[in-house]
């Protein structure tokens, strides 16, 4: 446990560190520019930025609570937004986001939900959510991607790169769904080969423990197949969910100052759109430092560079920062909460 607690904190002082580098980087050309910026922004309109965030991981309670209805009936909204926000915050200090779902099912486990029947319930939010981001990035992509490629290309082949990876993610996941035994003897012919080669040390807990997860995918798939209302429900609040996310930029800019005729909205969600899609090249814990700066590199392409840097900075902290202290907060609250109703019931 201490172990676990110990490797937490280096990766957060990991994020701080990257973070200040990424801060540095935005502005190191235009540090008067930036601040004289942000000092424009009055603190109604960082609320309501900061309400919009919020309203982002809401989406994801309402997400995970529609699903977790379907084994728990009388399941709480409320229930549903705390586990989304400590999932946001176990991904933003675990390397590409893996600790997400650990800290879900856990939270999960405290609100009366099996581990079986919480990972089953990630799975199908997993999928869904991967499916549509890459129907919307692909549909993006169409509508604004050669525009950019053409005038941008060395940097725009990385962001379709990028694309490619978390496309094949979708094509892994639905082939597991559609040949889940031939997924097994693969898996097990890796598990193999990785345990020959020093990287898995243990070879049959850890093949148990990838049957047993695909066990729990397949198990959510057979059981919402037919589901459809469920499934259409799950996927328009992603589309929702992303909309919010994309487009938050564009409203950061507005009362920054940008007119709205510099930042066309289709242009900013399809470039937010990019970010995260270069999010593949940055495994480290929130992506951190890699994320701010691919942001200031890629809207600098649509408005000037002390704009992109000073919309960053506020699109970062309501996003991710913010995000992390809450999350970290709630798990918290959790886990103390638990141990007291443990100690009461002794």
């Amino acid at each position: 446990m201490k172990q676990v607690s110990k490797k937490y904190i280096l990766n957060l002082l990991l994020i701080l560190l990257l973070t200040g580098f990424a801060l540095w980087f935005a502005l190191k050309d235009d540090y008067e520019q930036v601040l004289g910026v942000l000092k424009n922004i009055s603190w109604f309109s960082m609320i309501i930025i900061i309400i919009g965030s919020l309203f982002y991981n809401g989406m994801v309670g309402c997400i995970l609570t529609s699903i977790a209805r379907e084994h728990k009936h009388d399941y709480k909204l409320k229930d549903g937004i705390v586990v989304g926000f400590i999932g946001s915050f176990f991904s933003g200090i675990t390397p590409s986001a893996s600790g997400g779902q650990f800290g879900q099912i856990y939270a999960f486990k405290k609100q009366g939900i099996r581990p079986s029947e919480g990972a089953s319930i990630l799975w199908l939010d997993f999928i869904t959510y991967q499916t549509v981001l890459m129907l919307y990035a692909a549909l993006l992509m169409i509508l604004r991607f050669g525009y950019y490629y053409a005038n941008y290309s060395f940097l725009f082949t990385f962001i379709f790169i990028g694309f490619l990876l978390n496309f094949s993610v979708i094509g892994l996941l639905w082939t597991m769904a559609k040949f889940p035994k031939l997924y097994m003897k693969l898996s097990g012919t890796v598990v193999r080969l990785l345990h020959k080669m020093h990287i898995v040390k243990d070879e049959e807990k850890t093949l148990a423990s990838w049957n047993e997860q695909l066990s729990s995918f397949n198990i959510e798939i057979n059981r919402n197949r037919n589901n459809k209302k469920l499934i259409l429900k799950v996927a328009g609040y992603n589309v929702i969910r992303l909309t919010i996310y994309f487009s938050l930029p564009f409203f950061i800019g507005l009362v920054l100052g940008v007119p709205a005729k510099d930042m066309p909205i289709i242009d900013v969600i399809a470039l937010s759109s990019f970010v995260t899609m270069s999010n593949s090249f940055f495994p480290v814990p929130g992506a951190s430092g890699g994320t701010e700066m691919m942001f200031v590199q890629i809207f600098s392409l649509l408005i000037s560079a002390k704009y992109a840097s000073s919309i960053m900075i506020i699109w970062r902290f309501a996003t991710y920062h913010l995000i992390l202290l809450i999350g970290g907060t709630l798990f918290i609250f959790i886990k103390q909460h638990s141990a007291r109703g443990m100690q009461t019931e002794e």
